[in-house]
Order: C-alpha cells, then structure tokens, then sequence
C-alpha cells in the first residue's frame, strides 16, 4: 500500500503524512529532504544550487547520513531545494530511491511519501493520493510561527513574499511540477488545525483501503 501526499510549503502535508503513517504502521518518507540535502550540499561550497553540474554531482552522491543535517530545516534550505529540483538530473538521481523505498518499505506494510510529485510522478500508480494545500497567506503565518518557535528570526512580508517565488518556480518548472494528480483528494487546510486535517485525511484513506 502506497499514499502519495503532495502540496506546497507549509500547507501542512509532513505532519499529516507523519501522523498518516504512524496511524496505520506505515514507513514514512519525506522526499523534500533529499532536495533539501542536495541543495545545501552545493550551498555550502559557495556554489548556486541552480548549478545543474554541481547540484547532479550532490545528488549522486547523496548518503543517508547527508539526511541528518542541522541545516536541512531552515528557509535557506526550502529555497535550496526548490532550485535543484528543477534540475532533470537531480530528480533522475533520486527517482530510483524514492520508488524503492515507496515499493519496497523496510516495515514491509506500506509507505508514505511526501512532496511534490509523489501522485503525479514518483508513484504514479499508488493507490491512494491526497493533496494538500492552503492559501499562500495562511501558509506563510505557519512558517513564520513554526521559525519564530525555533528561535530564529522571521518577517512576514518576507516569507510571503519567498513562498509566492518558491510556489512560481515549482509549479512553473518544465519537469515535474506542482500540480494534483487527476485522482488525488484535495484538501484545503486553510480553515482547519492538524487534528481536522488528520480526520479528513484518515477518513480518506480508510474509505479507500481494501477490505480485509
């Protein structure tokens, strides 16, 4: 069984494809990170993380340890990676991992996958597809909230205004962008807190999982 969650930043879909996978004793995959990684690999040597030679280098080299990093959480990062991914060789380099791990998940019952073209993309054939979004504003407030309560600094106007770049660049890119996959359930977080979002998702899920 494969669930493929995508959406845009902070709509809310890596605390719903956590909670998703613990509910139902699924392995959890959070595909941003690997772009993430990829990004701040060629960041950190002083390096444009559009660098298409440079960032396909990070990509097929990347180790799981690379995953770990204290960095990979921060807007610097989210910006990193909307670059790479817009490279056809980083996403070739790390297709191959994400579908292993989506057809093959070490807990052996099932797989949740989280980014951004998991339903249309990575795992075109799974089963069960959402996707998440929430106005760009709502969605901007959280990142705010959520970087504030790290200790770090964060101005409104400044994260809206990147979220509105980061949501151009991903949607307008010529390989695999944001969109919905035809058959995924969309779900608008904008009025809802992580508790609804989780139900409806749930709600989704169960009415289209198999019968026992």
């Amino acid at each position: 069984m494969i669930i493929a969650i995508d959406g845009p930043a902070a709509a809310g879909k890596g605390t719903l494809a956590r909670r998703l996978a613990a509910a139902l004793g699924f392995d959890y995959l959070d595909t941003g990170l690997l772009y993430r990684a990829v990004g701040m690999t060629v960041a950190r040597t002083g390096a444009d993380p559009a660098d298409p030679a440079m960032a396909a280098a990070a990509a097929r080299h990347l180790t799981p340890a690379e995953l770990a990093a204290d960095d990979l959480r921060g807007d610097d990062a989210a910006q990193a990676a909307s670059k790479v991914a817009a490279i056809p060789a980083v996403r070739a380099a790390l297709l191959d991992f994400q579908r292993g791990f989506a057809h093959a998940p070490p807990g052996g019952r099932g797989a949740v996958l989280d980014g951004r073209d998991i339903g249309t993309v990575v795992c075109p054939d799974a089963p069960i597809k959402l996707f998440v979004t929430a106005s760009v504003e709502k969605r901007a407030e959280r990142r705010v909230k959520e970087l504030l309560g790290r200790g770090l600094e964060a101005i409104q106007e400044t994260v809206l205004a990147e979220m509105r770049e980061r949501d151009a660049r991903d949607s307008m890119r010529a390989v695999a962008p944001l969109v919905a996959a035809q058959d995924a359930f969309v779900l608008d977080t904008t009025d809802l807190d992580a508790d609804q979002a989780f139900a409806a998702a749930l709600g989704f899920v169960r009415s289209r999982q198999p019968a026992d």
